[in-house]
């Protein structure tokens, strides 16, 4: 459906530091809607042809930071309904899953089954919600905040004139431009154990 290919999901696997007592590793999801602009076209993603695979790429644009305020829950097993990626990508997050609540209106517009998603506590509801990286008490609620970044992706096609014999201009796909773009996320936990890696250096 063309619901599928507005959906973007970003999943990060933390390793737990088992010195500090944490498991091996805590997994989030955060979901958000795909812009159509934003990456090429899945049919000129599958022609990709990669040279050399294991060669370390640089981008040739840098796309600004992006902050997104995570304030709705997903439901893990009513999420297939929103894409049928959640169920593989997300599958070790089962409790982490985080959207927006403008892309869930966008979504609900669509026809999506709204059950899945729930609205969670905010700053600017609960003013004395700390962020996580100034809270003192692990076993209290905050704002927790999470940064990563997409080193390389094929953000947009390039295109090349050719001029034929009779001097008409023509343009033809010749290529694709990489960018390099960073994410901060910030989300509600119910304590800050969950969010151990945000602390002030």
């Amino acid at each position: 459906s063309s619901l599928r290919q507005e959906v973007k999901i970003f999943r990060a696997l933390i390793l737990g530091e088992l010195e500090r007592g944490q498991s091996q590793f805590q997994a989030l999801c955060f979901v958000t809607r795909l812009h159509r602009n934003e990456i090429i076209p899945s049919e000129s993603m599958a022609k990709l042809r990669q040279k050399n695979p294991r060669t370390v790429r640089q981008a040739e644009e840098v796309r600004g930071l992006e902050q997104l305020s995570m304030d709705v829950a997903v439901n893990f097993s009513k999420g297939a309904q929103l894409s049928s990626h959640i169920h593989n990508v997300c599958a070790e997050a089962k409790e982490a899953i985080y959207t927006r609540e403008e892309d869930v209106r966008f979504w609900l517009e669509k026809g999506v089954d709204g059950s899945m998603f729930e609205v969670l506590p905010r700053g600017s509801d609960v003013p004395e919600l700390p962020r996580c990286r100034r809270c003192q008490d692990r076993w209290k609620p905050c704002l927790c905040s999470y940064s990563l970044s997409i080193e390389w992706y094929p953000c947009m096609l390039k295109y090349c004139r050719s001029r034929d014999a009779g001097g008409k201009v023509s343009s033809y796909k010749c290529g694709i431009r990489s960018c390099q773009k960073g994410y901060t996320f910030d989300y509600y936990v119910p304590q800050k154990q969950l969010c151990l890696w945000d602390e002030e250096t």
